[in-house]
């Protein structure tokens, strides 16, 4: 398949810009991919569509504020959007200005200066004036996606955030997380639904377009990613009980079957509790084997995009691009502060 078999017209209007003022009150849609059933819903619902017994998996990540503008000895302005934590006070960033980056550059920032100290791959390794999670919170703001067309403001810190993010290092959201709230998850307990987490840290990667037309030339960036030996266990208990996996969000499926696939590519994390941790680079497009997620709930991605391709694998092509087409026509909000849906596929 090739990029352009992904594309779909999607309205400028339709892209939130702000997040609603309750979280659980997006709407959400339906899609029963194996009849391509569709139905308009509130996230608030989504106990009605899970059971008993069901496992829902959530990524605990914690989006940091990671982006920091500076300024050359020159007066020129350089963009630092943080990328990966490293060891001392070094770390990988992408940096953006008008002119070329070049290694021995300095950047003086409100927190003190920045050096450029090399290039690695697509991004460069900077050294920082203290450890990089510790300069970045305090000088950094919340990195708010680019089709986002404002700046970040107090207010983001918060609901740019899930209510259960714990682990710091994304600078994107797992955008499907941002619909709960103390009600909502109250109201799974109360139905039976137990919950495990896994942690993905968001890259800005997860925001650049495919540079190829053809899907099997592309590399999909490297996130970190730990699925806990807990974790694991939760999904053996959800299996033997005939309960499925709720992935809250496309992060959350590449986690759990990249652990499936360090592990052997046998019958998933259920079978191999111990703790995994690394890099994926995961790029799930249709024709992937699905090991260890029955539904998805996430939210509407961009056209062409690598997390469109995840949900059309998941589901199925045409019955996710005719949701979408549905999505349009019914004037859903787009993307990370907008309405949700839910996915449910054969059991794995």
């Amino acid at each position: 398949m090739r990029r352009q078999d992904f594309a779909y017209d999607l309205p400028e209007e339709l892209i939130a810009q702000a997040p609603l003022a309750e979280r659980s009150a997006s709407r959400m849609l339906v899609l029963d991919a194996p009849s391509g059933a569709l139905a308009d819903r509130a996230v608030r619902d989504l106990p009605e569509y899970l059971q008993r017994g069901d496992l829902l998996v959530l990524n605990d990540t914690r989006v940091i504020a990671a982006r920091l503008v500076g300024a050359k000895p020159t007066g020129g302005r350089v963009e630092i959007l943080l990328e990966r934590p490293l060891a001392g006070r070094q770390a990988l960033a992408q940096l953006a200005a008008s002119k070329p980056v070049r290694s021995g550059l300095e950047i003086e920032t409100a927190g003190g200066t920045v050096r450029v100290l090399g290039r690695e791959e697509e991004l460069w390794r900077i050294a920082l004036p203290a450890p990089a999670l510790e300069f970045f919170q305090r000088w950094g703001e919340v990195p708010l996606p680019p089709y986002v067309r404002r700046r970040a403001d107090h207010t983001d810190r918060e609901r740019y955030q899930s209510i259960f993010a714990r682990e710091p290092g994304a600078v994107a959201a797992p955008t499907a997380s941002l619909h709960f709230d103390e009600p909502l998850l109250a109201a799974l307990t109360e139905r039976g639904v137990s919950r495990a987490h896994i942690t993905l840290h968001v890259g800005a990667g997860t925001f650049q377009p495919l540079r190829t037309e053809s899907l099997a030339a592309h590399t999909l960036h490297a996130e970190r990613a730990w699925v806990s030996a807990a974790t694991c266990e939760a999904i053996a208990r959800t299996r033997a009980c005939g309960g499925r996996v709720v992935a809250v969000g496309t992060t959350v499926v590449r986690a759990l079957e990249s652990a499936a696939l360090a592990a052997g590519g046998g019958a998933a994390c259920a079978r191999a509790p111990a703790a995994w941790s690394g890099d994926t680079r995961l790029f799930i497009t249709p024709g992937f084997r699905f090991q260890v997620s029955d539904v998805l709930l996430t939210n509407f991605h961009l056209p062409e995009s690598t997390l469109l391709m995840l949900v059309c694998a998941f589901a199925g092509y045409q019955q996710v691009l005719a949701a979408y087409a549905h999505a349009v026509r019914a004037r859903y909000r787009f993307l990370s502060y907008g309405d949700a849906m839910l996915v449910t596929r054969e059991r794995a």
